[in-house]
């Protein structure tokens, strides 16, 4: 029988994060505001946190990363974490700036693994997926999530305001293979059997995942009209599908401090 814990407020303990970690965060709804806020946590307490990309994000404010390098030289990143590394908390790394569109473009897996492993590096955070800005995804995995083999924790992310929203490309990245993979009609509401259907199908949202991943879904802007309570119940929907590396569940609001609201254990 699963377990509500509401006590539960902040992102270490919610997702059990243990130092050395590489998490990635895949999925829709939250992941860059995720990713900030979980390196605002992590960076007050020990080590150098890193948060970088395997797809593009958006240059960091000062207020999500006071530190960013942007090199795609390896050897010169090394030097500067290796360097500098111990008296910076939180460090945001890419190989290059777009300028068309003003992202900032990450870098490979293998990569992203070498450099996870440097002395001074406590924790490195990955958003390694791409979503336009929706509330749910579907992958293409031809060619993503991109999610590094040394990847410790995955974190699925999905906005609980997809919940009731018409399978369509204006709420559903990818709504095509969303629908496929659901056999949801385009078109039709997104109901908790889709979302369910999307973050557990081994095409869906943590495809690639490494075998040893742990595997802990976030449910994100449950601050919304009725959106703890929706939370809770796909949360429960999640535990229930089978995945037997979704060890919990954990509701929140990214955007918010504290963002975590609970977690749901099996």
């Amino acid at each position: 029988m699963a377990h509500i814990d509401n006590n539960i407020k902040t992102i270490k303990e919610a997702f059990g994060i243990r130092p050395g970690e590489l998490i990635c965060l895949v999925g829709a709804g939250g992941k860059t505001t995720l990713m900030f806020a979980m390196a605002r946590e992590l960076a007050s307490q020990e080590g150098l946190v890193i948060t970088t990309t395997t797809t593009k994000i958006f240059h960091p404010s000062p207020a999500e990363s006071p530190h960013v390098l942007i090199s795609d030289n390896e050897e010169d990143i090394n030097d500067f974490i290796l360097e500098r590394g111990k008296e910076l908390s939180h460090l945001t790394l890419a190989s290059e700036k777009i300028e068309a569109s003003g992202k900032l473009k990450g870098f490979d897996p293998e990569l992203v693994s070498r450099l996870s492993r440097l002395g001074p590096v406590c924790y490195t955070i990955v958003e390694a997926d791409g979503a336009a800005k929706r509330a749910l995804k579907a992958p293409d995995i031809r060619f993503e999530p991109v999610i590094p083999l040394k990847t410790s924790l995955v974190i699925p992310i999905v906005g609980i305001d997809a919940l009731g929203c018409r399978l369509e490309e204006e709420y559903v990245f990818r709504s095509k293979i969303a629908a496929e993979l659901t056999g949801t009609a385009p078109g039709e509401v997104v109901s908790l059997d889709t979302i369910t259907t999307l973050m557990t199908h081994h095409s869906g949202i943590t495809h690639g995942s490494p075998a040893d991943a742990r595997i802990i879904p976030f449910i994100n802007k449950t601050d919304i009209d009725e959106g703890l309570s929706k939370g809770r119940e796909l949360g429960l929907r999640l535990l229930e599908a089978g995945d037997q590396r979704f060890e919990r569940v954990v509701l929140g609001s990214a955007r918010l401090i504290p963002p975590v609201t609970g977690i749901i254990t099996k």
